[in-house]
């Protein structure tokens, strides 16, 4: 998921107990129909909410279509999967939920394919490389809502005081530039390493993509504990957590702080996500981004591609007022009204050429260029809920402890969730 400082993360309303029945209630005429929409919380207070755009969205929704009303409903990332699981066993499915995954609830056949609630227009707009990343077993189920990728922000304050020149663009540049700071700028972390549970799954696996391995193949074969991988988490280990050039036991370590560390000036380097945009500058620290570094001698690696996800149930049979909502939501300033609140990247062809073309996003375009050759997670793949979940509870031991031991383990049990979901 795209997790914003809590957030959460990451990108509303009243719980839906008590909700009102789907037709001829609450003196609604007997042809008005009401769409249940779940959504993940972007926002990091009442007064950034998704709340505010979804009742804005909706209300002009329903000025143009007034036989469809949308009750919507926006809860925190925390409580959002129970949330779900609630109204679903109490047999209240909602029509709609935006949240960070998709593929337990289409395995578990709650879902329309995305072709049933899609117009083709709106189909088509759709970046290729997000819908095939939405699809289970060769079906598309997950719709992208909002994307992101990575790069390094360093401190330009820090590198000055640290006589650093230019931003790291290999494993040894880097480890040299958080030598120097460590030298010279007592008192701030050199480089911020967050692979506690918020974070692990993207931190590592932009450190595997990095080192010339991922976490799984193209193909959805989990690949956690190649020798690549070995040798990305042994480095770690030995030239940075080791040699004290990260914060302190780095498996306990969640973004949200190290974030909120880089705003405040005390972390020099990491890796982050738009959203550190907006809250650097609201610190008002002097800094710039750069590509992550790749391992050297590697021609050339890929980036981290994190979508999350718009999905329509099918147990209320409001497939047609579902598309037509979906079509109005997936108009392009409907979209770029909330990447820009956010400061998060289009899945849509039309509102991402205006994002990189437009003067006003300039602090995006690196953020976009990175998604032109992305790696995402095995979102399609119904083990990866439990995969990720071990991954953020067990894969920062890897650099502290037997990176071999640790990735071994995760693979293990990895493989042998894939084989249960697939039977």
């Amino acid at each position: 998921m795209i997790r914003r400082a809590q957030a959460p993360t990451r990108l509303l309303g009243t719980a839906l107990a008590g909700a009102l029945l789907l037709t001829g209630c609450g003196g609604q005429d007997d042809k008005t129909v009401t769409l249940k929409l779940v959504a993940a919380d972007y926002g990091e207070d009442a007064g950034t909410s998704s709340k505010l755009y979804w009742d804005d969205v909706a209300r002009r929704f329903e000025a143009a279509n007034p036989d469809i009303k949308i009750n919507v409903d926006v809860v925190s990332w925390t409580d959002i999967g129970k949330r779900v699981d609630d109204l679903v066993a109490a047999g209240k499915s909602p029509d709609l939920l935006q949240t960070g995954g998709f593929a337990d609830q289409a395995v578990a056949d709650r879902l329309y394919p995305a072709g049933d609630v899609l117009s083709l227009e709106t189909q088509a707009n759709i970046m290729e490389s997000f819908s095939h990343a939405g699809q289970v077993l060769g079906t598309q189920y997950g719709i992208p809502f909002v994307s992101s990728s990575r790069v390094l922000f360093y401190n330009k304050a820090v590198f000055q005081k640290a006589g650093i020149t230019q931003p790291p663009a290999t494993w040894n540049e880097l480890r040299q530039a958080a030598e120097k700071i460590k030298a010279k700028v007592p008192g701030v972390t050199p480089y911020g390493l967050p692979l506690g549970p918020e974070e692990a799954p993207a931190e590592s696996m932009l450190w595997t993509l990095s080192g010339g391995g991922s976490l799984s193949d193209d193909v959805g074969n989990y690949t956690i504990d190649s020798t690549e991988n070995q040798a990305t988490f042994n480095w770690l280990r030995t030239n940075l957590v080791d040699t004290k050039l990260t914060n302190p036991d780095p498996g306990k370590t969640n973004r949200t702080p190290m974030f909120t560390d880089f705003a405040a000036g005390k972390v020099a380097m990491l890796n982050g996500h738009p959203t550190l945009l907006r809250m650097a500058a609201k610190g008002k620290i002097d800094f710039g981004t750069a590509p992550i570094p790749k391992k050297d001698g590697l021609a050339k690696t890929g980036s981290l591609g994190v979508a999350d996800w718009m999905m329509a149930f099918k147990a209320n049979g409001h497939r047609n007022e579902i598309r037509k909502f979906l079509s109005f939501v997936y108009a392009k300033d409907n979209q770029l009204k909330f990447d820009e609140t956010y400061n998060l990247l289009p899945v849509t062809q039309d509102a991402f050429t205006e994002v990189t073309k437009d003067g006003r996003h300039e602090d995006l375009k690196q953020f976009a260029a990175g998604l032109t050759n992305a790696s995402f997670y095995p979102f399609g793949d119904p083990a990866w809920a439990d995969v990720s979940n071990r991954i953020k509870t067990g894969i920062g031991a890897a650099v502290t402890g037997d990176a071999k031991q640790v990735l071994e383990g995760l693979q293990t049990a990895a493989v042998k969730e894939a084989a249960r979901v697939r039977k």
